[in-house]
């Protein structure tokens, strides 16, 4: 029975999660697929052609890891957004903006780096772009830890793909 609350509007327990709800975790979570399905338009051609030409930094990933790993951290991040979206408070539209702002910054990426065959445009990008998930993990944890927390994986993973993004930079000149 406690698996069909989700879609329960009657009133019920106020704690009990909504339609409503679950509607907008769906939302905050599409969103973050909906940029990922457009950045990876965006990367397969250049993936199978312009990347294969470059010489990659150690440690970079197989090229199947990437799609794994970025359909964990879009439920995490939209997760982590939708929380916060549930706790009414001073500053929540406020994170909830910077939120974006990254989501933004993110969507800008794989157009910078494959789109325009730039690994100096894709760190002029994700330089920012790890800033702004920072600052959203510390807006967040001001009105939900557990939403920062969310978010922390992001960070790991963007800190890792800004040193991926260094080495292609340096190792591909020119």
């Amino acid at each position: 029975m406690r698996a069909f609350q989700i879609f329960d509007t009657s009133g019920g327990d106020p704690r009990a999660p909504r339609l409503a709800d679950a509607l907008a975790w769906i939302g905050f979570v599409g969103l973050c697929f909906l940029v990922g399905g457009a950045a990876n338009a965006i990367t397969m051609p250049a993936v199978r052609g312009w990347y294969l030409t470059l010489s990659t930094p150690p440690g970079t990933p197989p090229n199947w890891v990437f799609g794994p790993v970025w359909g964990v951290l879009y439920v995490l991040v939209g997760t982590a957004a939708w929380r916060i979206w549930r706790r009414p408070a001073i500053g929540q539209r406020a994170a909830l903006r910077l939120w974006g702002w990254q989501l933004l910054v993110n969507a800008l990426w794989s157009p910078a780096f494959f789109g325009l065959h730039s690994p100096a445009a894709g760190l002029a990008i994700i330089l920012p772009l790890l800033g702004l998930i920072i600052w959203t993990i510390a807006r967040f944890s001001r009105l939900d830890r557990v939403a920062a927390g969310l978010l922390l994986p992001y960070a790991v993973w963007s800190t890792y793909a800004t040193y991926l993004n260094a080495g292609f930079f340096i190792l591909n000149p020119g």
